[in-house]
């Protein structure tokens, strides 16, 4: 039975569960108070039955002192006994009206013995014969002489009961009142908690493992008290960690897709040429041996692209995790002088297009990784070679961010904290046709090239922005792109931290 009941409560919504406890320590509560207030009124109405009946005895005393019988005003179906105790025995003197004794008169008697022997008034309550519960009193009228008076304690019982009474209906009345408005006010203030297992609800049958795995529900807002606030408010702030870590995986997920996608399509060509000369070199072996050289360089060849972009893809996916493998070697180095050399190397391999480059007299000194950063310049100048016409001038410039010119220091301290002291600036720019503005947002995605009819062979792979941009921000650095209609600019900066 009480498995049953535990059962049954379980089952219980909060609310009504909240509301029977409630009931419950109110019902306790009421029964507290009911007990104590009737105590009390019995308590007083007892003590003001003894003040009455000693009230009436000292009058009917003076009485029966000056007359030696009992005579003048009497309560209705009160008893009076008069008794002569001389000799230590009770004798009954004969009543004035035989109704002012009961039938039985042992109780009465017994009281006058005990009140002689102990020689005080004396209270006791009995149970008189056909008569119900009385209240006797005995007291001594003069020696040798005791009145015992009883007073009926029906009228007494018959309030308390009544009392009783009406706190048991007032009390039901209340109970019943509080748990059904309590459940109302209880079942009104836990709806922002029925609110979010609606949302959770919601979410358990909404499927994440989608592209577009967003939750589509939220714990709206709705009068509650301050603690349900609370835990709203954190409930929809975890479903916006919720989202925004599904919105990350979903996007990380699709970037994969489409780098692998890329890749794969990158791979194709190489891999497809590298077949190809292949069987050129087999079959030149066998029925053209002088063509046999040219088609293994073009195979190398091949094979050496195919090389650079794995080489690309793998230093890219290290930079990806770098809290696991870091691929960088940092030591301090002059930034002006890796400049200069980079310069120097593009020069040679690019005499078609001349280059200045400017920088302070001192060094720039940083905690870098110097090959990484020459493989950012390298990458850097190549693209302005092979993306501008012969002749067309290119022109680097490296300084600290407090060196440079008035303009660039304005729009630096208009801009926020990239502009602050002790950053290393390098401007590379090339005064070609530029880059389209619809192109600017993505030169610095992987496999994107901003001319889509280029050739591999001139045109890259697309990864050499996306592998510069990876080494600088591993560097805790930025690169960012720059530049109007005929000019082009990668402003790349550096902390001197790093």
């Amino acid at each position: 039975m009480i498995g049953r009941l535990k059962r049954i409560h379980r089952r219980m919504p909060l609310g009504t569960r909240l509301a029977l406890g409630i009931g419950g320590l109110s019902l306790v509560a009421f029964a507290v108070v009911g007990t104590a207030l009737t105590t009390y009124m019995r308590d007083y109405l007892s003590a003001q039955l003894n003040d009455q009946l000693k009230l009436a005895q000292v009058a009917q005393s003076k009485s029966i002192a000056e007359y030696g019988t009992l005579e003048g005003k009497k309560y209705y179906r009160w008893y009076y006994a008069v008794y002569d105790v001389s000799d230590g025995t009770p004798t009954l003197r004969k009543p004035e009206d035989p109704d002012d004794v009961p039938k039985d008169v042992d109780d009465l008697t017994s009281l006058a013995r005990a009140q002689a022997a102990a020689d005080t008034e004396i209270i006791r309550t009995e149970h008189l014969k056909g008569d119900g519960l009385y209240r006797l009193r005995a007291c001594e009228v003069k020696p040798g002489v005791v009145l015992v008076s009883g007073a009926p304690m029906e009228d007494m019982d018959d309030t308390v009961g009544q009392l009783i009474t009406v706190q048991v209906v007032a009390f039901v009345l209340a109970l019943l009142a509080l748990v059904v408005f309590g459940r109302g006010l209880l079942r009104r203030g836990l709806k922002p908690i029925g609110d979010m297992a609606h949302t959770a609800r919601g979410i358990t049958s909404h499927d994440l493992t989608t592209d577009s795995a967003r939750l589509p529900v939220r714990a709206d807002g709705g009068n509650g008290a301050p603690e349900v606030e609370e835990l709203r408010t954190a409930f929809n702030t975890m479903l916006e960690h919720i989202d925004d870590a599904l919105a990350v995986r979903t996007e990380a997920e699709q970037r994969l897709r489409r780098f692998v996608a890329d890749a794969s399509h990158e791979l194709r060509t190489p891999l497809m040429s590298v077949r190809g000369y292949a069987d050129l070199f087999q079959y030149a072996a066998a029925n053209a041996p002088e063509e046999r050289e040219k088609h293994l360089a073009r195979l190398r060849a091949e094979a050496a692209r195919m090389g650079v972009l794995l080489d690309d893809l793998l230093l890219l996916a290290r930079l990806d995790a770098a809290d696991v493998e870091t691929p960088l070697r940092p030591e301090q180095e002059d930034l002006a002088e890796l400049v200069r050399q980079a310069a120097d190397a593009f020069r040679a391999a690019h005499p078609d297009h001349p280059l200045t480059v400017t920088a302070g007299p001192g060094p720039v000194r940083l905690r870098i990784d110097p090959l990484r950063i020459r493989q950012v310049l390298d990458n850097l100048l190549t693209n302005a070679a092979v993306h501008t016409p012969a002749g067309t001038k290119v022109a680097v410039e490296v300084a600290m961010e407090e060196t440079v010119v008035m303009e660039e220091t304005v729009a630096m301290e208009e801009t926020g904290p990239d502009g602050a002291p002790g950053t290393a600036v390098i401007r590379v720019t090339d005064y070609g046709p530029g880059i389209p503005a619809a192109d600017r947002a993505r030169v610095f995605d992987r496999f994107y090239r901003v001319d889509k009819a280029r050739s591999r062979d001139r045109g890259g792979s697309g990864l050499g922005l996306a592998v510069a941009r990876s080494l600088v921000a591993a560097h805790g650095g930025t690169i960012d792109l720059a530049g109007e209609p005929g000019s082009t600019t990668f402003v790349l900066r550096l902390p001197k931290r790093a």
